[in-house]
């Protein structure tokens, strides 16, 4: 059963809600002074719609709207050249409106606008052509003040959530493979192991939220005046995040298979030793490389990167004629995280020289 909710999960920032407000205000006192016999509906709404989380956004959003005006001008316009002005012109201009955005393939809010626009100019004065060419034109201002009051007024930024939501992502996976490194060298119970299944799998929704947040970032720089000095900092947590999504992925094998093949006999070959030190060490180097910057550092973002890397190759020299295959199982993924740290290492050393 689907939910409905009219609460959004986050406030959005007052900053934004303010700047929503100059735009429409703007916009009206601008219209008003161009056409003074109208009430510029046309031109507040057009306002309102291009004020967006970033400015890229908004610039698709103004030609959202305009497109939608002047399909929908002429739809009414020509509806009335054609038929007059019978009483069933508002079912017919809907029809032809929707037939219209369906022919050119517009996106449903598109078509919606073309609806809207239709049945406002209809109801509004539509007979006049002075009239629908006023209100395309009083779009047109309404939708670049909008834009133009979004992208002076401190245009929003994204680029600090996605740094965090990286490096979060990071420094949890480390805490994965401290989980790892604590199953391969001491009896767990099954409650245990059950909770380290959890918290990879949690690791994997984690994964899917950084992605996100990282193309808002990408999205909030796009034609940002603001968006220059940020580049270089997404660029290189765009990196990081494609280092880090194959190794939540061998994470997430490694401890599906030590959950569902563990016994305590199994730590009874000497090589788990090993593996668990290692399982460490790559925790270790992730914490360092995943280091949050120091401006945005939290209780959750522990300074870590005064230490240096420890991760180091490991080799099984004699193979458990019983575990033989799940301990070659995570000593391949172990070795393909291992791989994945030291090209982060040097991505993250090519940044900063």
């Amino acid at each position: 059963m689907a939910t409905v909710s009219i609460r959004a999960a986050r406030r959005e920032p007052w900053l934004q809600a303010a700047k929503t407000i100059i735009a429409a205000v703007a916009s009206w006192f601008v219209c008003v002074a161009i056409f003074p016999e109208q009430a510029p509906i046309f031109g507040a709404i057009a306002a309102l719609l291009c004020v967006q989380p970033n400015v890229s956004q908004s610039l698709a959003k103004g030609v959202e709207r305009v497109v939608g005006v002047v399909a929908g001008v002429a739809v009414s316009y020509a509806a009335l050249l054609i038929f007059g002005s019978p009483g069933w012109l508002f079912i017919l201009a809907i029809v032809l409106s929707v037939v219209l955005g369906w022919t050119l393939r517009m996106t449903s809010p598109s078509t919606n606008q073309i609806v809207i626009t239709s049945m406002l100019v209809l109801a509004l004065g539509g007979q006049d052509p002075a009239y629908a060419l006023g209100r395309i034109v009083e779009t047109l201002i309404g939708a670049a003040i909008g834009i133009m009051i979004n992208a002076s007024i401190v245009a929003p930024l994204k680029t600090n959530p996605a740094h965090i939501g990286v490096r979060s992502l990071g420094y949890n996976a480390s805490l994965c493979l401290d989980r790892l490194a604590e199953a391969l060298s001491t009896v767990q119970s099954r409650d245990w192991l059950d909770a380290m299944l959890t918290e990879v799998r949690t690791l994997m929704v984690t994964r899917d939220n950084a992605r996100d947040l990282m193309g808002a970032a990408h999205e909030s720089l796009s034609l940002n005046p603001r968006g220059g000095r940020h580049r270089d900092q997404l660029t290189e947590d765009i990196a990081l995040m494609r280092r880090l999504s194959p190794i939540v992925t061998q994470l997430s094998g490694m401890t599906r298979a030590l959950h569902d093949n563990y016994t305590e006999s199994l730590l009874d070959d000497p090589t788990l030793h090993g593996l668990a030190e290692e399982c460490r060490r790559a925790a270790h180097d992730l914490r360092r490389i995943s280091q949050v910057r120091e401006e945005l550092q939290t209780l959750d973002t522990p300074v870590t990167s005064e230490l240096p890397a420890l991760t180091s190759p490991f080799a099984i020299i004699r193979p458990n004629p019983t575990h033989w295959i799940l301990i070659g199982s995570l000593m391949e993924d172990l070795r393909r995280i291992r791989e994945g740290i030291v090209e982060m290492s040097k991505d993250s050393d090519t940044a900063h020289s």
